[in-house]
Formats: C-alpha cells, sequence, structure tokens
C-alpha cells in the first residue's frame, strides 16, 4: 500500500465584501509581495505537498500578474460559495488523488501560517482515519448576545478553540462531506463542520496565535508586523 499523499486546496474565489476596496484582499500588498504570494509560498515550503489547487473565480483579473511559478499549482474556477469553491479544488484533484489522500484546506487571506504548524499536523494526524483542524484556544471571554445586542450569556472558555487552517481530512471523507451539505443545503462555514455532519469527531491540533486571518484593513497592518517578526525570528535561529 501506498504512502498517502499531500494535497491543498486554497479557496481563492471570494471578493472580500468586509474588507472593500477595489480588488479582492488577496491581492493586495503585503510586505514586499501580495497576501496571495505569502500565503501560497508559506504552503509550497512544505516539501511533502504534492500539489496546490488553487481556486479563483472565472472573473479573476489579478492572478496572471502573480510571480507564482511553482509546478506544484494547479489552477481551476471557483464557485459561489466557499464550501463550492473548495468542492470544485477537490473535483480538480480528481485523476491525482487517491480516496485515503490528505487534503489540507486553507484560506488565501492567512498569509503568516508557520509551515512548522503544517509539518506538525501532518505528523500529529498521519495515521487518523478523519483528520482535523488547527485551532487555538479562546484567551478572550465570550459573550453570547441576544438580537437586542444584550449579553444573554457568559460561555466557558475552557472548552472553546478558535478554528484556524489549513484543515486537514482524507480526501473521499471531504467530498463526500461536501456534496452531502450540497445535497441538504447545509452551507458550512468551514471544512470541518460539513465532515461534523457526517458523525465524525475531527482532531485540533494546537496552532500558533498569529496564524490570522485578513479580514478587515487593519488585518494588513497586522499580518505585516506579524511576518516582520516571522521572519527576524528566522534569520536569529
Amino acid at each position: 500500500m501506498t504512502e498517502p499523499k499531500f494535497w491543498v486546496v486554497v479557496p481563492a474565489a471570494g471578493v472580500g465584501r468586509r474588507f472593500g476596496g477595489d480588488q479582492p484582499k488577496q491581492y493586495y500588498p503585503l510586505n514586499g509581495k501580495t497576501v496571495a504570494e505569502w500565503t501560497l509560498s508559506r504552503l509550497l515550503s512544505v516539501s511533502r505537498v504534492a500539489g496546490c489547487v488553487v481556486a479563483i473565480s472565472d472573473a479573476d483579473q489579478h492572478w496572471a500578474k502573480l510571480g507564482i511559478n511553482d509546478s506544484r499549482v494547479i489552477l481551476t474556477t471557483g464557485g459561489a460559495e466557499r464550501s463550492d469553491t473548495v468542492y470544485q479544488g477537490l473535483l480538480a484533484l480528481t485523476e491525482l488523488a487517491s480516496p485515503n489522500d490528505w487534503v489540507l484546506v486553507h484560506d488565501i487571506a492567512r498569509p503568516c501560517v508557520r509551515a512548522a504548524d503544517i509539518e506538525r499536523m501532518m505528523d500529529a494526524l498521519a495515521v487518523d482515519a478523519v483528520g482535523g483542524i488547527l485551532a487555538a484556544p479562546m484567551a478572550d471571554t465570550v459573550k453570547r448576545v441576544s438580537g437586542g445586542n444584550c449579553i444573554a450569556a457568559t460561555e466557558d472558555r475552557s472548552q472553546l478553540w478558535a478554528a484556524m487552517t489549513p484543515q486537514m481530512f482524507r480526501y473521499s471523507l471531504l467530498r463526500d462531506a461536501l456534496l452531502q451539505a450540497k445535497n441538504k443545503d447545509f452551507q458550512p462555514t468551514d471544512e470541518s463542520s460539513a465532515v461534523e455532519q457526517l458523525g465524525v469527531s475531527p482532531k485540533v491540533i494546537a496552532g500558533q496565535r498569529d496564524n490570522i486571518k485578513i479580514t478587515n484593513r487593519e488585518d494588513l497592518a497586522i499580518a505585516e508586523a506579524i511576518l516582520q517578526v516571522q521572519i527576524q525570528q528566522k534569520e536569529d535561529h
């Protein structure tokens, strides 16, 4: 039996409504590159990645301007929702991936992910039947708020984790989970929530808190500061 391969799917078809601006947030400049270039360089620095599917909008006019020349990158077209885009990414791997191979889904807007975290996740889940996600324990006190913006309850944060990406699952399991969600008209907010609907329990792998997602404009400045610290730490070592 051959060892399972590791594939990456990067949904990048969104327009970033909350971010605003004249182009999708993944194409904004960040510390000398674009957000997308930082994200993909981090993912492709992991030698075990056999291929990386990037699913972009069919109206995307920016991708061709990027300087991404890695032969492992496979370009495809995404869908209307994130889950549709990820599913299209999986379909692009139909002739390449085996049912038991691993697929890591990663947000294009998480440029600060550390290769070491990805490697650790690969090792931790290597023999798992399902897979899991990078996440971090909640540090803030979490409030449940009612419709009138009044606090209804304070949650016990000891059992709450903030989900991140990559989220890593067996190829056939993730494909089936997303197809079932589509057939049931269920819109999963991440890959794990789709997989959970199959009645299985993904693992949580602790990740670094600096693996932030760029959602709003101010996040660009935060990501730039994080990248500069990460680069300095690498140089110091």
